[in-house]
C-alpha cells in the first residue's frame, strides 16, 4: 500500500513538473493580409481600393506636371532665358510642396480609412473568433498581430496567418 502510494505520488509530482516545464507557445497573424484576402471581395473594400487608385492617379499626374515643369525649365535656361527659368523654378517647388502636402493628406485619410474598414465589429468579431478557435486547438497561449508589434523575429512555424485565411473562407462558403 505505502508502495502504491509513493508511486502515485511521484507520477503526480512528475507531471506536475511536465506541466510547469510547458513552454508558452505563440502564434503570428498578419492582419492586413487576413483583411486583403478575406475582405477584398466586399464594397467597402472596393470602394476604399477605387479611392486609392483615384488618389494615386492624381500624385501621378502632378508628378508628371512637375517633370514637365522641369524640362521647360532646363530648356529656359539652355536658351539663356533668367527670367522664365526664375519663374520655372518657383513654380516647379510650389508644385512639389504642393504635391508633398497633398501626399500627407490623402495618404492620412486612407489610412484612416482602412483602420475603419478593419475595426468593423463584423470584420473583428468573425477574425477573432476564427483566432481563438485556432488557438485553442492548436494550443496557442498568444497570438500577436505581426503588423503592430515591434517582432525582430518570428519562426514562420508560429504563423497562422493562412490557416485562418483559409478557415474564414470555409466558413464564408468560398
Amino acid at each position: 500500500m505505502k508502495k502504491i502510494l509513493a508511486a502515485m505520488i511521484a507520477l503526480m509530482g512528475a507531471a506536475l513538473q511536465a506541466e510547469a516545464q510547458q513552454l508558452t507557445r505563440f502564434a503570428v497573424v498578419d492582419m492586413p493580409k487576413v483583411y486583403l484576402a478575406f475582405f477584398r471581395v466586399s464594397r467597402a473594400v472596393r470602394e476604399f481600393e477605387e479611392q486609392s487608385a483615384r488618389v494615386q492617379a492624381e500624385i501621378d499626374r502632378m508628378t508628371r506636371e512637375i517633370q514637365s515643369l522641369q524640362s521647360d525649365r532646363f530648356n529656359a535656361e539652355a536658351r539663356g532665358d533668367r527670367t522664365q527659368s526664375m519663374r520655372l523654378e518657383n513654380d516647379i517647388y510650389r508644385a512639389s510642396e504642393y504635391l508633398k502636402e497633398y501626399y500627407r493628406i490623402k495618404t492620412a485619410e486612407l489610412e484612416d480609412r482602412r483602420n475603419k474598414l478593419a475595426q468593423s465589429d463584423v470584420f473583428r468579431s468573425q477574425i477573432y473568433d476564427e483566432i481563438r478557435n485556432i488557438a485553442e486547438s492548436e494550443g496557442y497561449s498568444m497570438v500577436l498581430n505581426l503588423k503592430e508589434n515591434d517582432i525582430l523575429w518570428y519562426s514562420p512555424t508560429v504563423d497562422i496567418t493562412d490557416k485562418l485565411i483559409q478557415n474564414l473562407r470555409a466558413k464564408a462558403g468560398r
